[in-house]
């Protein structure tokens, strides 16, 4: 009878995994309770694999790529754990696990529920993020002891429930320490990568795997924020500051009051007159702004060569180079280069000329209307 169950056993030659998936991690090997590996089986390990064996719940040994002929030679630690007196010549029972040591690219990640910020600009505000990732199995024995255990197939989906919630806390202690203003992220998104990797590398390690590639692909501000943002560029577009932003926000809550169906109520009748109001009051000032404005450019005066107009304080004229600033000695008028009065207070400005008697010619005082010597009368010329 144990002859026949013996020649029942299917005994194992080649033991391999043709992976066509893109995104399986570890493959058990399909045993059946008949299936038995045996001396002298072949073991093939393709590129970007490894195998693992298994005996009564223990981690054999760990076999890179090749091809292995199974024997006590190249299984040292297998023919140990099994102590056989023989070496290795009698079937055997055992686990193969096969692991996928490639680099798996593209995995995505997002914050499932918004990161809080405290922004200097706008207060406290929420980001929400995603991108992608990419991670590879650097310990397999370590990695089959935390993650996978005995799992028949382990794919990425299940890395990414124990990887995805190390990102999000490494992106949080990122923008934190680094303090950045929200209108500076969209700047930083390469140096906040390289900082995820160096913070949350060591808690994928734990777990016998490697960070190889992080990559953010958008941070994005609440709805209301982004709006005051479009809002801002518009004003800024505007070339204007406060008051026509306020003008401009001062509209919009008219516009949406005369949307308002309840508008000709008392209520709405006063929340119509209350921005009334306040559109009369930001007007009038506005007004007063342009009138001084205007006063401010009307403080023109002339150039005191060629008479163009020029700025008050205009050191030279800009039309014909005279220096400027002549003013009447007596009140302080600005006049012209050549004027002879004041036009304000009738001062002569220029020096009169040396007065001689014309009859005897005998030098004469500015204000005398006789010459001393011949008694001529004296005509002044004011000219």
């Amino acid at each position: 009878m144990g002859l026949f169950n013996f020649t029942k056993r299917q005994l194992l030659k080649v033991i391999e995994w043709e992976d066509d998936s893109k995104d399986t991690v570890v493959y058990r090997y399909p045993l059946t309770d008949r299936d038995e590996i045996m001396n002298s089986s072949t073991l093939v390990v393709r590129p970007s694999q490894c195998a693992i064996f298994v005996h009564k719940g223990q981690i054999a040994d760990v076999f890179s790529q090749g091809t292995y002929k199974l024997a006590s030679e190249n299984i040292p630690f297998l023919t140990k754990l099994l102590n056989l007196p023989t070496g290795f010549n009698s079937p055997i029972k055992a686990e193969v696990y096969f692991i996928n040591i490639k680099q798996f690219t593209g995995q995505k990640w997002g914050t499932q529920n918004p990161i809080i910020m405290r922004d200097a600009d706008f207060g406290n505000i929420r980001l929400r993020g995603f991108g992608i990732y990419s991670f590879k199995v650097s310990d397999p024995k370590l990695f089959m002891k935390e993650m996978f255990g005995t799992n028949k197939v382990y794919t990425c989906a299940d890395v990414a429930t124990q990887c995805k919630p190390m990102i999000i806390q490494g992106l949080s202690d990122a923008i934190a320490e680094s303090k950045i203003s929200a209108l500076d992220l969209a700047a930083n998104y390469k140096e906040f990568s390289t900082e995820i990797m160096k913070v949350t590398q060591p808690e994928f390690s734990k777990y016998g795997l490697e960070l190889t590639d992080m990559i953010i692909e958008n941070l994005s501000l609440p709805e209301q924020v982004e709006k005051a943002l479009d809002e801002r560029t518009t004003m800024g577009v505007m070339e204007d500051k406060m008051g026509t932003y306020t003008q401009y926000k001062i509209a919009n809550a008219l516009e949406e009051s005369a949307k308002n169906p309840n508008g000709n109520n008392l209520a709405g009748l006063g929340v119509g007159l209350g921005a009334g109001v306040t559109m009369s009051q930001v007007l009038q000032n506005n007004l007063t702004t342009e009138n001084k404005a205007k006063t401010k450019v009307e403080n023109m005066v002339e150039c005191t060569k060629c008479g163009a107009k020029i700025k008050e304080g205009t050191k030279f004229c800009p039309e014909c180079g005279a220096k400027q600033g002549a003013v009447c000695p007596k009140c302080g008028t600005s006049v012209r280069a050549n004027a002879k009065f004041c036009p304000e207070c009738g001062t002569r400005l220029t020096p009169q000329k040396e007065l001689t008697c014309p009859k005897c010619g005998a030098k004469l005082k500015a204000n005398s209307k006789f010459c001393p010597e011949c008694g001529e009368k004296i005509v002044k010329d004011d000219k």
